[in-house]
């Protein structure tokens, strides 16, 4: 995700559930349900990527983004983030909660090609406001890593 409206209008971006994760954000054990919606448990989806193993497609690329966003992750977000389009800062907020994702495309994105584009939605709630994020993002692999580009929002 590139940035998403908050219930008060102002723009939160896209990627800690490891150490030094931020301790305003939930924090999933290694058991719970992935917040990623995939279905598998955290500690053999997302903690991992999160933790350092690289992200094999832009898929799982895009759904570890997912949960930094969930666990207040910034760190990851940015070492994710293209060098040639991320953002000085990255400042996630705390009262802002992502609350289900569903993937609606992916196109190439696998461990043969350079890029991958990867469109979702995400929900989302900031006080008693709800709402949903759509983005069409855009991923680039170079050498066996896999990076955020830019994301159409729509």
């Amino acid at each position: 995700m590139s940035s998403a409206p908050c219930g008060q209008g102002a723009e939160v971006s896209f990627g800690p559930a490891v150490p030094g994760g931020d301790p305003r954000f939930p924090r999933p054990a290694d058991h719970d349900p992935c917040p990623c919606g995939s279905g598998s448990e955290f500690g053999g989806c997302c903690g991992p990527v999160l933790r350092g193993s690289p992200a094999p497609t832009a898929e799982r690329l895009m759904r570890s983004r997912y949960t930094a966003f969930v666990v207040g992750d910034a760190r990851y977000l940015a070492k994710t983030w293209h060098p040639g389009t991320k953002p000085d800062a990255i400042e996630l907020d705390p009262a802002q909660r992502w609350t289900g994702l569903e993937i609606i495309d992916v196109e190439a994105g696998g461990s043969a090609d350079s890029r991958g584009v990867v469109e979702f939605r995400a929900s989302w709630r900031h006080g008693r406001d709800t709402g949903m994020l759509r983005e069409r993002s855009r991923f680039r692999r170079q050498g066996e890593r896999w990076w955020y580009v830019d994301g159409a929002i729509g």
